[in-house]
């Protein structure tokens, strides 16, 4: 009888190191990279900022993933940014959507991004640290206040913007053509 037991609790060890294993193996698989070209732009309501960046990835010979340039299929945002969000750079743009003020303070109230921006922001420097990870911002737009080491780059009208998101972008290896981004 004790061998019986022994042998069953040897099966399961077995098993239960075949699914560490193969849980490993999911994990690992969910935080490669899995497109070198592809760079997620995230956004809030201004149209033009997000068109503008867009057109100039895609000039960079990039992929860039705007949400809602893709098409729902049924699913939350959620279940979008975990099909989509396997890429190699965020591009995040703060411009001033909402007019927020602090508590008890109406009278001064100041521009700021959309609350989804912000969560957007977190979740790719977590995925992919500060260093794959650009805010262009427009104007005096509240910024958040515990992102440092991010890459914060104004949205100039000059679009100066553009040879310094290039610089980033090839920095951490993206095959940005420094001619294109002129």
């Amino acid at each position: 009888m004790l061998i019986g037991l022994i042998n069953r609790l040897e099966e399961k060890r077995i098993d239960l190191s075949f699914n560490v294993n193969e849980s490993s193996k999911i994990i690992e698989s969910e935080n490669t990279i899995l497109n070198d070209r592809s760079v997620f732009l995230v956004h809030g309501h201004d149209e033009e900022a997000k068109q503008k960046t867009a057109r100039f990835l895609e000039k960079l010979r990039l992929d860039p993933i705007v949400l809602s340039e893709k098409p729902n299929e049924g699913r939350t945002i959620i279940e979008k940014f975990e099909k989509n969000g396997n890429v190699s750079f965020a591009v995040v743009l703060m411009t001033p959507d909402d007019v927020g003020y602090k508590k008890g303070d109406q009278e001064n109230p100041r521009p700021r991004v959309r609350q989804n921006v912000i969560l957007e922001l977190g979740y790719f420097v977590g995925r992919l640290t500060r260093s794959r990870v650009v805010v262009l911002f427009k104007g005096s737009v509240d910024m958040p206040s515990d992102y440092h080491g991010v890459t914060y780059i104004p949205m100039d009208d000059d679009d100066g913007w553009k040879l310094k998101l290039a610089r980033e972008l090839k920095h951490v290896g993206l095959s940005a053509d420094m001619n294109d981004a002129v």
